[in-house]
């Protein structure tokens, strides 16, 4: 199985191609520009440098949130755009998930996998590693630092925090003990949203590229500031 996963969930982005179990190659760029103008580039220059071409490829996978909410919709415009022409099948995959890849290294561990959600929250999942797998504990969520930190204490010094929240929670979570993975293994990356992808794919879990949809977590601020004055306009009423 030939599979292209993309990642733009956050500031930086990637893509990787992987070939059944190994990773044959990865593009990883973390610059000003923005996802819309390095995405395709970045995809298109990752094939040819691998010889391979879209046509090839036997599924296609990327991070559909939570994260950036004009990053994820890049992500999966990209994706789609790319299955079309051929109807390649899609996954999406969560981006938190993806996150908590690396974390099957840490035997026994629990897995907090974090993102700075701004307005004081974060978006989180939890998983514990068994055997070199990850076992989900907690769906996707949006919650405060003080909450997570609450739930999370009893793991003490078995609970490693992953992700671009990982140093923000960590300020907080140390006092009890909590450990923060290396830089090199703590963000998200296409390579990991490639593996966790394939366990779907292997069990059937695709879709068409018209049933990729972003999973945000909460409404867009727009959206939430638009709620805010209807809710407040119909207390005054």
């Amino acid at each position: 199985m030939l599979l292209l996963a993309i990642d733009s969930s956050a500031g930086p982005a990637s893509a990787a191609v992987m070939e059944d179990e190994k990773l044959l190659g990865e593009y990883f760029i973390n610059s000003k520009q923005t996802h819309s103008q390095t995405l395709l580039p970045m995809v298109e220059n990752l094939l040819a440098s691998l010889g391979k071409s879209c046509a090839e490829l036997d599924a296609l996978a990327v991070s559909c949130g939570p994260g950036s909410f004009t990053g994820v919709r890049i992500g999966i415009s990209c994706v789609k755009g790319l299955s079309m022409p051929n109807n390649t099948p899609c996954c999406g995959v969560s981006t938190l998930e993806a996150i908590a890849v690396p974390g099957v290294y840490y035997e026994g561990a629990f897995i907090c996998a974090v993102m700075d959600a701004r307005c004081g929250q974060v978006y989180q999942a939890l998983f514990r590693t068994e055997n070199g797998t990850l076992h989900r504990l907690t769906p996707d969520r949006a919650l405060s630092v003080a909450a997570l930190s609450e739930e999370c204490k009893k793991y003490g010094s078995d609970l490693i925090l992953f992700g671009d929240g990982a140093a923000l929670c960590y300020e907080t979570f140390r006092e009890w003990g909590a450990r923060i993975a290396p830089p090199e293994l703590r963000f998200q990356r296409a390579s990991s949203v490639a593996v966790a992808a394939r366990v779907q794919i292997l069990e059937g879990k695709t879709v068409f590229a018209q049933e990729l949809l972003p999973a945000y977590l909460r409404l867009p601020q727009a959206e939430r500031e638009l709620k805010k004055k209807q809710e407040e306009k119909e207390k005054e009423l």
